[in-house]
């Protein structure tokens, strides 16, 4: 048997990214095929992610990143380009669309900010940040070619956001900071891991309705703590992720106190399990 070509196994790898995804959008096998993850993860052999330690691949021979894998950036401080089949899932949830506007909030060395900027064109923009100055530096220069992409080296925490259709985190996070919900147009969505501190948490997805804020919570994550919205605040509690799954509606606490059907109560937002009205 002859061995199957870069070609044919980044095509398969296409092929179960889209079935991972639960998503109609044929765009998104195209795109996947399209776009050569190794040219995003540095000069190979790579370290993958096994269990609580790292594998080092037997050469840099591509196919062994189109995986279901994780692939360190950063080994030491365990940063790394996520499980392909959940970003697979969460761009099927997140559906961006031709001539949205996308910001990207962890972008690492940029390999799915590549992927979101393809999704939204011809039209669209992405706007991805990126807080370690080493990996926004390679990011930038992955980047290159994707011509409707702007990278920031900064924060988003403290920075402000473009209005946007989609913001897309990929850094845990204790309680999504305001300003983020304000940039969100009318049916714009904020997907993002609910993750607090260096614990497990569950993915959620804020969509901007004409109800209110609908929230819905689709599947359990763990991603590193996003810097300056990981922490607890005030001396308040960690939000309880057993709770976060009966979310439906989340509320600005300026704008409404928390009542009865409170879920967890944050700073300046609180989730609830009253659904938002129609």
């Amino acid at each position: 048997m002859t061995r199957a070509t870069l070609a044919e196994i980044r095509s398969f790898f296409a092929k179960l990214m889209a079935s991972a995804s639960g998503s109609a959008d044929p765009r998104l096998e195209r795109i996947f095929e399209s776009v050569p993850r190794e040219a995003f993860m540095g000069p190979g052999p790579w370290q993958i992610r096994a269990g609580h330690s790292y594998v080092e691949t037997p050469s840099d021979d591509p196919a062994y990143l189109y995986q279901n894998v994780l692939v360190a950036l950063d080994a030491e401080r365990h940063i790394n380009n996520g499980e392909p089949f959940l970003h697979a899932q969460w761009l099927g949830r997140a559906a961006p669309q031709a001539g949205e506007t996308v910001t990207h909030i962890g972008a690492g060395t940029g390999y799915y900010s590549a992927i979101l900027s393809m999704l939204v064109l011809p039209d669209g923009t992405v706007t991805a940040f990126e807080i370690d100055k080493k990996l926004a530096d390679r990011a930038r220069e992955n980047l290159k070619p994707f011509r409707n992409l702007s990278l920031i080296c900064g924060s988003a925490v403290s920075s402000p956001l473009p209005p946007s259709d989609l913001i897309y985190v990929n850094a845990g996070v204790q309680e999504p900071p305001l300003h983020w919900i304000e940039a969100l147009k009318q049916g714009g969505r904020l997907i993002f891991p609910l993750c607090p501190t260096q614990r497990a948490g569950v993915a959620m997805v804020i969509t901007r309705k004409s109800g209110g804020l609908e929230a819905k919570p689709i599947m359990p994550v763990w991603f590193i703590p996003c810097i300056g919205a990981s922490e607890t605040a005030n001396g308040g509690k960690e939000p309880d992720i057993a709770k976060a799954w009966k979310a439906k509606a989340v509320h600005l606490t300026r704008s409404r106190a928390p009542d009865n059907t409170a879920l967890i109560t944050g700073q300046h937002i609180w989730f609830s399990s009253a659904p938002i009205e129609r």
